[in-house]
């Protein structure tokens, strides 16, 4: 089933960004470094592209990501213009301190205390922008929450008089196109679980695991992989863990199997995990063209506010 979700409010921060955007210098765009171009939202590059600003994509997370696929997102964006890119740790105020420098790069123009550098802060929900700010700031400035969408508007900071920090709500946007995006974001916990079914993306996530990082899967859950597909890789983890339903007998709770798979990829207990590379993100792309889909009707795309 395709995933979509886009709550009434982010219509809202969307129009406050397309008003803010005018009045800053570089966006600096946050991205889950495990799913760094399924989980860019194509809203912001629409908003930057018209206003025609510089972007420092953060490829946050970077510690929960597979380092051979991270540099290879951070050359594939260094490639783009009027784009840099670098991995952090949000969490991490070493990582943090060097960014104000590289946005400096991005408009050389705003360079003095009667043109301080205005930063606009963007990303999807749940990608650690509040982690961020807070880190940015050294002092709580933004909620931080396991749940997507904690911040629910926009707040200006000056950190200096050389240096505007304008932090935004995460957003998602109306029209997930690719299925594999929905469920990617939805593994990495940027879609609120009233859009889902943990099984199904469970799944999802199980299938990329057996076929790009099967070692991780049985050094974590012990079982032997052969002649398992993805569901059968949740059923298995059911019955190595005990998911049982209460007074069924031996039926397996494949929904608690998930949340433990799910859970163990989130927090990295799996290992360092990414979810696409520049490389597989070019095949899905071409297997897409190649095998265009009937768009869904108008009424079919509309969400609830």
């Amino acid at each position: 089933m395709p995933i979509q979700w886009f709550p009434g409010h982010m219509t809202t921060a969307r129009k406050k960004a397309a008003e803010t955007m005018a009045q800053i210098d570089v966006v600096v765009e946050v991205l889950d470094a495990r799913l760094p171009e399924a989980g860019s939202n194509p809203m912001i590059h629409e908003l930057r592209h018209f206003r025609q600003r510089p972007c420092l994509k953060l490829l946050n997370k970077v510690d929960l990501a597979d380092p051979e696929a991270t540099r290879a997102w951070i050359d594939h964006y260094n490639r783009q213009p009027g784009v840099m890119a670098v991995a952090i740790s949000a969490k991490k105020p070493g990582d943090v301190a060097k960014l104000a420098g590289l946005a400096q790069k991005l408009a050389p123009h705003r360079d003095d205390n009667f043109k301080p550098l205005r930063l606009m802060i963007m990303g999807i929900p749940n990608v650690g922008k509040s982690t961020l700010m807070n880190t940015w700031v050294k002092r709580k400035v933004a909620a931080v929450g396991d749940e997507p969408a904690v911040t629910k508007s926009q707040q200006r900071i000056n950190l200096s008089p050389r240096l505007i920090l304008v932090d935004t709500p995460g957003m998602t946007w109306p029209k997930i196109e690719h299925d594999a995006d929905g469920f990617m974001l939805a593994a990495s916990h940027a879609i609120g679980r009233n859009a889902v079914i943990d099984e199904e993306v469970a799944i999802f996530l199980a299938g990329i695991l057996l076929e790009r990082y099967p070692a991780l899967l049985e050094a974590r859950y012990k079982f032997p992989l052969a002649g398992l597909d993805a569901t059968g890789v949740l059923e298995s983890v059911a019955k190595k863990r005990g998911c049982l339903k209460k007074g069924r007998g031996a039926e397996l709770d494949l929904e608690k199997a998930a949340m433990i798979l799910l859970t163990d990829y989130r927090s990295g207990t799996l290992g360092r995990i990414s979810l696409e590379t520049p490389a597989t993100r070019a095949a899905m792309l071409a297997a897409e063209a190649a095998n265009p889909r009937k768009k869904p009707s108008r009424e079919a795309e509309e969400t609830d506010d």
